[in-house]
């Protein structure tokens, strides 16, 4: 068994994802997770043992891993239920919605492939060899800290080359899908799941998910889509209502007007721009747009297009509801950058692409336990008080004013697992003044 102690709240809910497993192995999740929180160095699944103290049963926490890969979307249900029910929500609901590859090595490894790679570097390498994940993330404003994500469930794309890599028996649970069908999934399960709640759900997406498959999928749903707009996209007028008094013609009536729109020429047009004032990324930003309603065939209907002028050039994005404002879209493009500082934290702070694993459903299950223990350290740190989570007295040089990080986060929870352990053994009560400075920089070098 695992020798940390997690604050009794995060215990209760690691305890609540862990109903879906069987109940002979449930109880290896909370010391596995508490493992996964302490552990150094590489971040392989050997490290997350030593750190939690589990050596002696590896083998059996191996297995688990396969079991954990096979029952994600449930637990990822129980996870969904827990932020409902923990955070303040909105009027309406946003989630971010992105693929990201996790870097492997090895032929054996199943589902892996070589795939492009979205951050070359300075080695300019344009592609890698691994898995992509097409991950979801609910996109939460805090009233402090601003944005965050916290990301919820992600399915693994497998191109149909590489499937003969893996095991046939497990064949058939991955069939070959493309991103574009990935993500109507995980759009059509947050609509499920969050039918209950009776608010408007909004998915904000990359420009390469602006298709017809995904965004007819997302529209089936009920939920409403921001992305980017494609530059040649083939975008038609209103159509135009009858004259008063004109007969009405038989059959059905027109979608799309008859006039083409080229973005453009709209953008070069001197006419019809705006300048106003939103808050986007944390600050107050002053944007010189112009925004009108169009028919685009890849929604099937209208659209409220946006041209924003940028000193890069020119960018447009559209809203399936034709009743949004201007800024309602613009804030959920800047909030979309929440799910791309998830990607960074979970691969930098926690180490994800690091787990060496070749079954297919232990790599979904690494990624997964990642991408969950961050959502539970953001919603511990939630009405965490910032003095409790920044600790820059080592740093002098940064501004101590700076929002904490999710590493700074993650790192006060692993303080608080420390006083909890102590506590429960009764040793601060025991220990000197010295003795308790000594350990407080201890443990100030171990987070």
């Amino acid at each position: 068994m695992a020798t940390w102690k997690l604050p009794p709240q995060v215990s209760n809910w690691i305890n609540q994802l862990s109903q879906p497993l069987h109940g002979r192995l449930a109880w290896r999740l909370l010391p596995l997770l508490s493992g996964i929180l302490f552990a150094q160095g590489r971040r392989t699944v050997a490290s997350w043992l030593r750190a939690g103290g589990l050596s002696q049963d590896y083998k059996s926490f191996y297995r688990f891993l396969g079991v954990v890969g096979r029952c994600v979307d449930f637990i990822a249900s129980r996870l969904l239920r827990l932020v409902v029910s923990q955070l303040p929500l909105d009027d309406k609901l946003l989630f971010a919605l992105d693929d990201t590859p996790t870097k492997r090595a090895g032929p054996l490894v199943e589902g892996a492939g070589i795939h492009h790679n979205p951050t070359p570097g300075p080695a300019e390498q344009k592609f890698l060899y691994g898995h992509v994940w097409v991950t979801i993330a609910w996109v939460v404003q805090h009233p402090c800290w601003g944005v965050i994500g916290l990301p919820l469930r992600a399915l693994l794309y497998v191109r149909q080359k590489d499937l003969s890599k893996i095991a046939p028996w497990n064949r058939q649970q991955f069939p070959f899908r493309t991103k574009l069908e990935l993500a109507a999934e995980l759009v059509g399960w947050i609509a499920q799941q969050l039918r209950f709640l009776g608010k408007p759900l909004w998915i904000v997406a990359d420009g390469a998910y602006a298709k017809r498959p995904f965004v007819q999928a997302v529209l089936a749903a009920g939920v409403v889509l921001v992305s980017r707009l494609r530059k040649d996209a083939a975008l038609w007028s209103l159509p135009t209502p009858p004259r008063p008094g004109q007969p009405c013609r038989r059959g059905r009536k027109p979608k799309y007007g008859k006039q083409a729109i080229s973005l453009a020429k709209r953008a070069a047009h001197r006419h019809g721009w705006q300048q106003a004032e939103f808050v986007l990324y944390g600050k107050k930003i002053t944007k010189t747009f112009k925004t009108f309603l169009a028919t685009y065939p890849v929604v099937g209907g209208v659209i409220r297009v946006v041209l924003v002028r940028e000193e890069e050039g020119r960018r447009a994005f559209f809203c399936t509801d034709s009743t949004a404002t201007v800024e309602q879209i613009l804030r959920a493009v800047a909030d979309r950058a929440a799910i791309e500082q998830d990607f960074h934290d979970v691969k930098e702070v926690h180490g994800t692409g690091q787990q060496q694993v070749r079954h297919i459903f232990a790599n979904v299950a690494v990624f997964h336990l990642n991408l969950w223990l961050h959502t539970l350290i953001e919603l511990w740190a939630w009405e965490q008080p910032a003095k409790k989570l920044r600790d820059r007295s080592a740093s002098p040089w940064d501004d101590p004013e700076r929002r904490p990080s999710h590493a700074d986060r993650r790192n006060a929870l692993r303080r608080a697992c420390i006083r909890e352990t102590f506590s429960a053994t009764g040793t601060l009560t025991n220990l000197s003044r010295k003795s308790r400075s000594l350990l407080n920089c201890m443990v100030k070098l171990i987070t």
